[in-house]
């Protein structure tokens, strides 16, 4: 500990001892001595030549400078390069998810839809024959679901005003014409009246076909019935897998409906995974091929559809990645009731670089938005950030969540009884542009991703030929029966299979990496300058150099200043040591001149008591020096 003063002290020395060189002098040595092209040339020739010189090596620097920044910006852009390679190896089967076109059994839901679906009824009456009045069935519908977002006709024959009709008008007056008995089609449009705060903000969602807006509606209302039922109830509500999976056969192994595992899905109802990894190992796939893949015989039971809910008839199945959740609406396709689907199955892995380089997350943990996706002990995706996001925008804007998506702790789902406004709320958030750009710039892709490539075939099955007894065959295994229950409208076969063991893997890397850019750094140098590595140190070194010397000349500045500022008090030369002893004498010697006693007053004429003491010598040589001087100037005798 002792050393450490001792060692700042002798750097407070030599600090004041002085640089041993000038600015000027620094520069003619680094260019003596460097062994950069150019700097040499400047103080060794002729005044002509030194500009000449000069002039070139400050126009190569820069050009240097110029190129350094060039390629550090293009280093700092974080750009990557794309390899693909190719790979052979067994590979776990993936996890296969298949639902139902419907998503209820029309059978256990009609009680729920009674009012909707007369409504919808009497709705496509007025759409399809306009003509005729219909009074007396108007009466007897249940106009609360109609009232609260109706549809109606716009008549556009004067574009200048158009007027809006509502389709149950005739329903108020009795004499007045039924609306559209007097435009065409093309000359009127339905559209869908959407309003919020007690119907005095009104807005009008336009279709070009009845179709799309009957169905849109029927859709909506649906999902105001549906989101008032307890979950489990849905549940039941659905195709259980007891009747929906009527064959399975994984490779050599035989399996059933209990190999799925359930979930409900907003969209499909009841939907069934097979392999998905949850509780049990991923099952491998020992060879590629048809025979060594998952066959499936489906009953979706076209007949039991739910009419204006379900317009499309087959299955809808998607192939994923162990533990993750499947978006089917989104990624999943359609196999045909009554054929035979073959899907050659192709793997591609893409593994992102991550931050900098992309935008990804390795499990979401920092992505901001809240996965509502986590209840279900899956991995994370972008869908289930997309989904959520917009969740989260409803519930924001709309103080309800919508029925297709999960729901955060102490929310409720839109009604129409407990948010009156929730559809234009709804319909209008779903056409926000800025709500879907803030969501894409908020999640971020998986790093590492798994995709599926399928290759679909098709063909008809059963044949005519043998249609007969393979629905006895199968009649008989599900329902006991010797009769046929089962029809083509309703059989899907499913054969899903790798068609070879070779996977792709898409890699990201750097394009740019750090032995790019010294390589790059070190050939403009050395191609304009002529310099190395060693030269920049030289470089280095005389800023050092001067840096040093800078603050020398500060401290020495420093150093005066305060001098002349001690010395202002003396108008002369400073004071000897004598001088300053008898500025300051000791009082202790001086007579006591208060009490004057008996033997003072015998002394009275004489000559004054003399001082007791012997004042120190009036040497003017002996000056007052500081203690560090002193030290070190013995501190150089010793060197």
């Amino acid at each position: 500990m002792l050393r450490v003063p001792k060692f700042l002290l002798k750097g407070l020395h030599r600090l004041q001892k002085g640089p041993g060189y000038t600015y000027k002098e620094l520069l003619v040595w680094y260019c003596n001595n460097t062994n950069t092209h150019g700097p040499k040339r400047i103080i060794c020739e002729g005044p002509k030549k030194k500009a000449m010189w000069f002039v070139i090596t400050l126009l190569f620097a820069g050009l240097v400078c110029w190129q350094w920044a060039v390629f550090i910006q293009t280093y700092l852009s974080w750009e990557v390069s794309v390899s693909l390679s190719m790979g052979f190896r067994t590979m776990d089967f993936p996890a296969v998810t298949i639902c139902n076109s419907s998503p209820f059994q029309y059978s256990k839901v009609k009680h729920l839809l009674k009012d909707l679906d007369e409504l919808m009824e009497a709705l496509l009456d007025r759409i399809l024959a306009p003509e005729i009045s219909h009074t007396n069935t108007t009466r007897t519908l249940n106009l609360t679901i109609w009232n609260h977002t109706p549809l109606v006709l716009i008549d556009e024959r004067d574009p200048h005003h158009p007027v809006v009709l509502d389709l149950f008008q005739s329903s108020h007056n009795d004499s007045s014409p039924a609306p559209g008995s007097a435009c065409t089609a093309q000359e009127c449009k339905v559209a869908m009246r959407l309003c919020s705060f007690n119907g005095t903000l009104c807005t009008f969602r336009n279709f070009t076909s009845a179709t799309q807006a009957v169905t849109e509606w029927y859709i909506l209302q649906a999902t105001n019935i549906f989101s008032q039922v307890r979950r489990q109830q849905l549940v039941e509500l659905g195709y259980p897998g007891e009747r929906m999976i009527l064959a399975c056969l994984f490779g050599t192994e035989p399996c059933s409906y209990r190999n799925f595992t359930s979930i409900f899905y907003p969209d499909y109802g009841n939907c069934y995974i097979f392999n998905w990894g949850m509780m049990e190992k991923a099952l491998p796939s020992t060879n590629p091929g048809a025979e060594f893949g998952l066959k499936l015989i489906l009953d979706i039971g076209q007949e039991d559809y739910v009419p204006f809910l379900a317009s499309t008839a087959g299955a809808r199945l998607m192939l994923h990645e162990q533990k993750t959740y499947p978006f089917i609406r989104e990624e999943g396709i359609y196999a045909m009731a009554g054929t035979e689907t073959s899907i050659g199955v192709m793997v591609d892995r893409l593994q992102r670089k991550g931050e900098p380089y992309s935008p990804c997350t390795m499990n979401g943990s920092d992505v901001a938005i809240q996965n509502l996706y986590n209840n279900f002990t899956t991995t994370y995706s972008i869908q289930a950030c997309l989904h959520s996001c917009f969740q989260d925008h409803m519930i924001r804007n709309c103080s309800c969540g919508h029925y297709l998506y999960p729901l955060p702790p102490g929310k409720k789902y839109c009604n129409n009884q407990d948010f009156p406004d929730w559809a234009h709320c709804y319909l209008k958030l779903q056409v926000s542009v800025a709500q879907r750009e803030t969501c894409i710039s908020m999640c971020k892709e998986s790093c590492n991703d798994t995709q599926y490539k399928m290759t679909l075939s098709m063909a008809d099955w059963p044949s005519e030929a043998s249609e007969d007894w393979i629905f006895h065959v199968l009649s008989q295994e599900r329902d006991q029966s010797t009769n046929i229950t089962l029809s083509r409208k309703g059989i899907v076969k499913l054969n899903i299979y790798f068609q070879e063991f070779n996977y792709r893997t898409i890699e990201e890397s750097p394009a740019n990496n750090i032995v790019w850019l010294l390589s790059n750094l070190g050939g403009q140098f050395g191609f304009w300058m002529g310099g190395s590595v060693l030269c920049l140190i030289e470089f280095g070194e005389i800023i050092i150099d001067f840096v040093w010397i800078t603050i020398i000349k500060m401290v020495a500045f420093c150093k005066s200043l305060r001098r002349r500022r001690a010395q202002a008090p003396y108008t002369g030369p400073p004071p000897t040591v004598a001088e300053l002893v008898e500025a300051h004498t000791n009082f202790g010697f001086q007579p006591d001149t208060a009490n004057h006693s008996a033997h003072t007053e015998a002394y009275s004429d004489q000559q004054t008591l003399p001082i007791p003491g012997t004042p120190p010598p009036n040497y003017d040589s002996l000056r007052l020096q500081p203690l560090d001087t002193i030290e070190s100037d013995s501190e150089g005798e010793a060197i």
